[in-house]
């Protein structure tokens, strides 16, 4: 369960704060929504409950607040905006990379992807996604570690009626199985269709914390539902009376022979059609247009459990499309009959009201009201045309349930006690019978909460596999690598033609006019990528805000790099010599005499690159920036550090590798010591020290940004 205790943004200026003491809870096992109209701060509470935002505040997830979980995604899933995955990565690989960062294995991005109905659009890319697509993969992603507790932001905003009754039934069904589901909304009527508890934000205070039925009696507009084959002519009737006694009355005619009067009541609309002899096959009253098929929600089972918590009940079947599940047979082991209190069987013509809300249980097998209440209205007369649209029953049909009833009902199972916070989820096959939350006082004055720190999440369970998937996952490395190859060729040919080039640089394709040649500027873009992306594109942190910085990710990303980096070294001396055998001959494509020496200092070059765009990047989170800092290397390094070493002195530092290389007392095995001498000596020169020092400051520059994030 949630509980969130005062929570209270910071505020701005002299403007009052968006969220001010604000407290509600979330049970487990059913749906809670946060209702407010745009700008009532309701993504502002669920930000500082997540700790993404500053103020005041304490929010328990199952007895424990977030900064207190170790894993935070194998407790909480969340859903906030758009998935932020890079637009060029598709969506099984945006799962896969996922799955590594969480810890879970690999095939569970197989089992959501079935789950949510994506399976066929599994390798298309992110930025081709549609709406209703991109929210199902957000839940996708929220549910990749089996969390117990899911929080989402409109989840069902701006889709279709079909795709938001979609995105309602996941959540139901993963409350059915003991999780704790809370969903913001702007709409009244999706919070009474798809919630059990309904807490109202109105000016960042809880004016309102209802069960869905209460919500729905005493917050939603009431009207009065008439049946009648003679709709038109009951309209027209009603309206000229209301015009004669000058009163208020709007009419909605909702299809067929229904209805819907608002600003009347039931007595003046039956007296005027007792008078005008209009035939009537219901009259009563209504609280909410809670739209077609309200109430009834197929259980659908969340996807297969990792850890335990939850088994599969059944799935809805996706569409050979990998759009909306194909509907499922109600006759079939799958289908849902819901169980009304004391409300007959729903057809049709007659769907649950928002005050008799049913909760789909964790039986596979279909539950049934063993003793429905038969339906008082008369048939309808022949001839006329039932209402398919109808979407709700009204509440004066409804009667005490019986004994029997009342254990299988909804209204009894929010009469019932709810599990408490420490207990495990329910074992499938179990029904849930939660109690309604408890209304928290709000306007009593209370001391000041604790502080709500913005605190970062921890590194990737994996951070080699998660930092391997991200870079192999997009076509960026690979166009890199390809363009680097294909300009260090030309390049090699064209030094070739002209000449007074020496054989070293000719392989590296390197002219004396270029501060690097391509292959390091390669290498620094694709580490420069390797940070840069995270901050453009934070799929590692999608539910706390920017991507932290993190040792063991960084590490991860080096070692990445460096591969990457000497393979881009290795490609290019080889393809540039190939080349260059087949122009010219072999005299141009010879092994150089001090190779060893020579192949040493280009690697470490390449990978030293690779490196400082790393590190830049993720010190000023920027590409461009982790860019920059590569090519500033030769261009502004480089001359401060001859102009250091060419300065006036009493004492230089000539001969430093024969004196480092006499320190050895024994010899090194294979000729070691020849090999850090010869490290040594390429330190010594201006680009080699050059680029170790940059490298160093900006480790010392990250590593210090590191300590200074984390929480006290």
């Amino acid at each position: 369960m949630i509980e969130a205790f005062g929570l209270t943004s910071n505020p701005r200026k002299e403007l009052p704060p968006a969220v001010d003491d604000v407290s509600f809870e979330a049970r487990a096992g059913r749906v809670t929504a946060l209702l407010g109209a745009p700008g009532a701060g309701k993504t502002t509470a669920l930000r500082l409950m997540l700790e993404l935002q500053r103020g005041r505040g304490l929010t328990h997830f199952r007895g424990r607040p977030l900064h207190r979980i170790a894993h935070p995604v194998r407790e909480v899933g969340v859903l906030l905006g758009d998935v932020p995955g890079h637009p060029a990565r598709t969506v099984r690989g945006h799962l896969r990379m996922l799955c590594a960062a969480a810890g879970v294995p690999v095939r569970r991005a197989d089992e959501v992807l079935e789950a949510v109905g994506l399976m066929s659009l599994r390798d298309e890319r992110l930025g081709t996604l549609s709406r209703g697509m991109d929210r199902r993969l957000g839940l996708a992603c929220a549910l990749l570690a089996d969390p117990h507790t899911l929080v989402l932001d409109d989840p069902a905003g701006a889709l279709s009626a079909r795709e938001a009754a979609w995105v309602h039934t996941m959540l139901r069904a993963h409350a059915s199985q003991g999780g704790t589901v809370l969903f913001s909304t702007a709409d009244p009527k999706e919070a009474a269709r798809a919630a059990d508890h309904v807490v109202t934000l109105e000016q960042g205070r809880v004016v309102a914390d209802q069960e869905a039925p209460d919500f729905s009696r005493t917050r939603l507009r009431p009207r009065v539902v008439v049946r009648t084959p003679y709709a038109a002519r009951l309209a027209t009737v009603l309206t000229k009376e209301a015009r004669a006694a000058r009163r208020s009355v709007e009419i909605v005619r909702e299809g067929g022979n229904r209805l819907a009067v608002y600003g009347g009541t039931c007595a003046d609309i039956g007296d005027t059609a007792f008078r005008h002899g209009i035939l009537v096959h219901q009259l009563a009253d209504e609280y909410g247009d809670m739209g077609p098929g309200a109430g009834v929600i197929p259980v659908v089972s969340r996807p297969g459990s990792t850890h335990g918590r939850g088994a599969d009940t059944g799935s809805v079947p996706p569409s050979r499309d990998g759009g909306l599940p194909e509907p499922v047979d109600a006759s079939g082991p799958a289908g849902v009959r819901p169980a009304t209190a004391g409300a007959s069987p729903v057809t049709d013509a007659d769907a649950p009201s928002p005050h008799t809300h049913t909760h789909p249980l964790t039986h596979t097998d279909t539950l049934t009201d063993p003793d429905p209440d038969p339906d008082p209205d008369p048939d309808p007369a022949p001839g006329a045309d039932p209402d398919p649209g109808a979407d709700t029953v009204t509440h004066a049909d409804a009667v005490p349930p019986t004994s029997a009833a009342a254990d299988l009902s909804p209204a009894a199972s929010q009469h019932s006690p709810a599990p408490a916070a420490s207990q495990p989820r329910p074992a499938p096959g179990r029904p849930v019978r939660p109690a309604p939350a408890r209304t928290l006082a709000t306007g009593a004055a209370s001391p000041l909460p604790p502080p709500v720190s913005v605190r970062s999440a921890p590194s990737p369970l994996r951070p080699l596999r998660y930092e391997f998937r991200r870079a192999a996952g997009i076509r960026t490395g690979f166009v890199t690598i390809a363009v680097v190859l294909l300009v260090s060729v030309v390049t090699a040919v064209i030094l070739a033609r002209v000449g007074h080039t020496p054989q070293p640089q000719l392989l590296a394709a390197w002219p004396q006019e270029l501060p690097l040649p391509p292959a390091a500027l390669g290498a620094g873009l694709l580490g420069a990528l390797a940070s840069g992306d995270e901050f453009r594109h934070p799929a590692l942190a999608a539910d706390r805000g920017a991507v932290p910085r993190r040792l063991g990710l960084l590490v991860a990303k080096l070692l990445v790099s460096a591969v990457t980096a000497l393979v881009l070294a290795a490609l290019t001396v080889g393809g540039n010599a190939a080349v260059l055998h087949l122009f010219y001959g072999p005299e141009l494509a010879g092994v150089p005499a001090d190779w060893p020496a020579l192949g040493a200092g280009w690697l470490a070059l390449v990978v030293g690159c690779g490196w400082a765009g790393v590190l830049a990047a993720g010190v000023f989170r920027s590409t461009t920036a982790g860019l920059a800092a590569v090519v500033a290397v030769p261009v502004l390094v480089v001359p401060l550090v001859q102009k250091v070493w060419d300065g006036p002195s009493v004492r230089t530092a000539a001969g430093l590798p024969m004196r480092t290389r006499e320190l050895f007392l024994t010899t090194w095995p294979f000729g070691g010591e020849r090999y850090v001498a010869e490290v040594l000596r390429m330190i010594a020169q201006p680009v080699g020290s050059a680029l170790a020092l940059s490298v160093t400051a900006l480790l010392c520059a990250y590593l210090l940004m590191t300590l200074r994030s984390r929480p006290q």
